[in-house]
């Protein structure tokens, strides 16, 4: 008779099997181990796998936190997040980055695209005094 696949020798399902090897590991490594495996997980994807595949789990993964989480969540970790970068770096660093957002900015619009935005910043200034 053949065996179910899902059953190992000792009659334990995968899963149960799989649950008790990671309780087990989980015991007697530490936070350097998981990092290691991480790491050598994450260059080994990299290498098989091109930027398409990445941009489709990142949908797929914004998809389902946006389907579980609401606004409030989506705020407290933008916070977190710009206080961790604000911690970390310099004015240098945030006048490179505005400059790449800017010439990223430029190559993509034209300037009609500017005279707009600037014509709505203009409105919206004359609308708050």
């Amino acid at each position: 008779m053949a065996r179910n696949n899902n059953d190992n020798r000792d009659g334990m399902s995968r899963e149960e099997a799989g649950r008790m090897g990671g309780e087990k590991t989980s015991k007697t490594h530490g936070k350097d181990f998981y990092q290691e495996i991480g790491k050598k997980g994450g260059e080994s994807t990299s290498e098989s796998h091109d930027k398409d595949f990445y941009q489709e789990i990142g949908q797929k993964g914004g998809k389902s936190t946006a389907s579980s989480h609401d606004k409030d969540f989506y705020q407290d970790i933008g916070k977190k997040g710009g206080e961790s970068t604000a911690d970390s770096h310099d004015k240098d660093f945030y006048q490179e980055i505005g400059k790449k957002g800017g010439e990223a900015t430029s190559e993509s619009h034209d300037k009609d695209f500017y005279r707009d935005i600037g014509q709505k910043g203009g409105n919206s200034r004359n609308n708050n005094d």
